[in-house]
């Protein structure tokens, strides 16, 4: 494969005065777009998308309406990348195992637990902050107690079957004891249920670790631990799965058992109800029953995978599904060795709002050395607002778009966004002409300037941006911001054009 040039201009904007470059390196710094409804967002989405494709980056799209899949399809033929086009959805031939890849991806049990614990995590709490409009750790305690749940479920079930599946992981949600409980340890006639029967194997396999442990010591050995009152702790020692079953005792037998009713709702459903999403159609087989036939690596090989569960019509679980194929993803873009042969990616993200969860900030901050270029579009800052709530939600959102280096403001009436817009191109010293006549004994006339430091480009400038069609010749404006390297001499932005019918055929490399 031939290097790739960082600075090689993927697309040529249109402005008033030049034509701006936006390179592989700009794409792989991030890239924030705005714009109102009927604003032309998506033409210019197009012409991003077009010419990422044109340069042979792989990449994730994700989906929120049901046109976004014969969207991808319509740009993949234009630019010759049909082959190159996974789509996962239904009635499509390709799924994605999330347990079976994190399970080959992981170095030990102890690696795969907290893989996929971290995965249930990131996806519960997205669900949650769009739910709540909170941060999700708004209380400590919730969050504690949902991760304490999260790992010892995970546990369990390893310790007990070697494996975990989510029916398996459902089923010991369901079943976990309460205040009403017998003890677990104590043989029953009843039928056990699925929690029940998890504990006893994974006691029974401890004891046998246990026991060939025993064996190993010689008589006086055994008298000396026993006198000295050290024998727990010389097997706990000895012995990792007796430490950890221990603890497992202690979180479901006794303290998770004796939280009020009230409490442990909050958190079973939390877990459970999330869960109950991936067990049903089409989400279960494209993401836990089958094998997979597509990873997030076919990224890196120059596919373009794309996600065919829209937010519109399979609302939160195809919400929640997309989240988390997406943090697996950025996780597996992070640990790919870049050198110079090494092909951008891109993560695309329409109506990104939806798709956003906690660890992307710091993601982004990262993804520039990884060669990743993420592209999210959205109508306004309140859009990202409403998902990353909070008393600091002002701080969260703006911190975040901080990491996208690049920002496009189309049409807009949301006053807030551009106000946003106004003051991140900034203040500048303009002339201030003014004149005086006095009419008295002597006519006398005057005429003074000064410099006046004054908004660039008025929140109001965002509202007269072309919104394409017949009536603006099919020309799509908006304001291109750039922190770092400059747009055009001494400044940070240009106001940029998008043609609606932009061809892909006469782009000029």
């Amino acid at each position: 494969m031939k290097p790739f040039d960082l600075d090689k201009p993927i697309i040529n904007f249109g402005s008033e005065t030049d034509n701006i470059s936006f390179t592989i390196r700009d794409s792989i710094t991030g890239c924030a777009v705005f714009g109102a409804t009927g604003s032309g967002k998506t033409s210019g989405g197009k012409t991003l998308a077009l010419n990422l494709l044109l340069n042979n980056y792989g990449g994730l799209v994700l989906t929120v309406k049901s046109t976004d899949k014969a969207d991808w399809i319509e740009y993949c033929r234009l630019t010759g990348r049909e082959n190159d086009l996974i789509i996962i959805g239904p009635g499509e031939a390709h799924s994605f195992n999330f347990l079976e890849y994190e399970s080959k991806n992981s170095s030990g049990e102890q690696a795969y637990t907290a893989n996929i614990a971290q995965v249930l995590k990131t996806v519960i709490l997205a669900g949650a902050e769009k739910d709540s409009g909170h941060t999700g750790g708004a209380d400590p305690f919730w969050q504690t107690a949902s991760d304490m749940l999260i790992f010892h479920c995970i546990d369990i079930a390893m310790m007990a079957y070697g494996k975990v599946s989510v029916q398996l992981l459902y089923d010991l949600v369901q079943s976990l004891p309460n205040s009403n409980s017998e003890n677990v340890s104590k043989p029953k006639e009843a039928e056990e249920n699925e929690f029940e029967k998890a504990y006893k194997l994974a006691r029974k396999k401890v004891l046998n670790k246990i026991s060939l442990w025993e064996q190993s010591l010689s008589t006086a050995e055994r008298l000396q631990l026993n006198e000295n009152g050290l024998y727990e702790s010389a097997f706990l020692n000895a012995i990792p799965d007796a430490k950890l079953f221990k603890l497992l005792d202690q979180f479901f037998c006794v303290t998770y058992k004796n939280l009020s009713e009230k409490t442990r709702s909050i958190i079973d459903f939390s877990f459970a109800g999330w869960l109950f999403q991936l067990l049903r159609e089409p989400v279960y087989s494209l993401f836990c029953e089958r094998p997979s036939t597509v990873t997030p690596e076919d990224s890196i090989k120059g596919k373009i995978i794309l996600i065919d569960l829209p937010v519109k019509l399979y609302h939160e679980a195809g919400r929640s599904c997309q989240i988390l194929y997406k943090y697996i993803w950025q996780r597996a873009m992070e640990k790919r060795e870049i050198n110079a042969e090494s092909r951008p990616v891109f993560l695309w993200a329409d109506e990104a709002q939806n798709f956003l969860h906690q660890h992307d900030a710091d993601f982004q901050a990262t993804a520039r050395s990884s060669l990743i270029a993420t592209i999210y579009i959205t109508q306004n800052l309140h859009c990202y607002y409403s998902v990353m709530g909070g008393a600091k939600s002002e701080h969260r959102v703006k911190a975040f778009l901080g990491t996208l280096n690049t920002k496009i403001f189309m049409a807009n009436a949301d006053a807030e966004t551009n106000s946003y817009a106004s003051s991140l191109i900034g203040d500048a010293f303009f002339e201030d002409l003014s004149a005086g006549v006095t009419v008295a004994e002597n006519f006398s006339k005057s005429r003074n300037t000064s410099l006046k430091l004054e908004r660039i480009l008025r929140p109001e400038s965002f509202v007269q941006l072309k919104t394409g069609g017949p009536l603006n010749n099919y020309l799509v404006e908006g304001v291109l911001h750039r922190q770092g390297n400059r747009v055009r001499k001494g400044f940070n932005h240009a106001k940029i054009t998008f043609d609606q019918n932009y061809n892909p055929k006469l782009f000029n490399q």
